[in-house]
């Protein structure tokens, strides 16, 4: 779990720059006066923002994402591995990415809802929304505006925990069991590689799960809140009018996050287990291997 949770720390610290503009991609195929807008202004748009205000772009929504790691990864990643080992199996399969997707999902939407709300109204502000003013505005609803967007998150994160934490390690496996034998490809060669292949079926299937969120999530807290249905028409007339660059914005840069997330994520990981596993047999506690 350690490992876990501490390769999930790197992931979003190195990936959160990547986050923030993909978010605002997405968030920004909509103008102020409500009107739909092609991807290529849309772009425009996020790239004014991060060159107005590099920093504050690049680092909004980081903190409630590390405070996240904890809230979020300890359900997730407490499922995922306590039903591997009540199932009596060594490595995380599907059913348990199915289990922890679908039981974690309440406690990761907040964090999510608060990281977008923080960044939602950068355009007009400048600055990132405090967090204390997001859990104020929510108080007044009974902090039910937290859980907007729990839907779409629900299958998003069935196919992250599906392709990221069980495809991605199998897939790097097979990999390094095939390229290994050459002895060219390192272990973090392989999990790069890994992640390359698996990143682009991640997007494609998660994108628009991504937008649902980020159109039922981005909207003001004091307002009406978007249904699923309202999203789901919104992206429909998005199609519609743009053809599958309106229902697949922020694709490239989705890959390109993917790829930097899944990397970290597991090189991470990879990294502290060996340490744990080290200190471990320092102290005795598991015996050495056999020579």
């Amino acid at each position: 779990m350690g490992a876990y949770l501490g390769g999930s720390a790197i992931q979003t610290i190195g990936d959160n720059p990547v986050t923030a503009y993909r978010q605002l991609v997405q968030q920004y195929a909509k103008n102020l006066a409500g009107e739909t807008v092609s991807p290529a202004v849309a772009a425009a748009e996020a790239n004014a923002v991060f060159i107005a205000a590099p920093i504050t772009a690049s680092m909004s929504g980081l903190w409630p994402r590390l405070i996240g790691v904890l809230f979020k990864r300890i359900p997730k990643f407490g499922v995922l591995l306590g039903y591997t080992f009540l199932t009596g199996n060594d490595e995380p399969g599907y059913a348990a990415a199915t289990a922890a997707s679908i039981l974690s999902a309440p406690f990761i939407n907040p964090v999510r809802m608060i990281e977008k709300q923080q960044r939602a109204f950068l355009k007009q502000t400048g600055v990132e929304k405090p967090i204390m003013e997001i859990l104020r505005e929510s108080s007044q609803k009974y902090f039910a505006p937290l859980f907007r967007g729990t839907i779409p998150l629900m299958g998003h994160s069935f196919a992250s925990a599906i392709l990221g934490l069980v495809g991605q390690p199998k897939l790097q496996k097979y990999i390094q069991s095939e390229l290994g034998k050459t002895g060219q490809f390192s272990g973090s060669a392989t999990n790069l590689v890994a992640s390359a292949i698996v990143s682009p079926i991640y997007v494609v299937v998660t994108n628009p799960l991504s937008r649902l969120e980020v159109i039922m999530q981005t909207n003001s807290i004091n307002g009406k809140s978007i249904n699923i249905f309202e999203a789901l028409r919104e992206l429909g007339a998005d199609m519609a009018k743009f053809g599958l660059s309106g229902i697949f914005r922020g694709q490239g840069i989705g890959i390109f996050k993917a790829i930097i997330s899944l990397t970290l994520f597991h090189e991470g990981r990879l990294f502290l287990t060996r340490q744990f596993k080290a200190y471990n047999i320092r102290t005795g506690k598991i015996p050495a291997p056999a020579a």
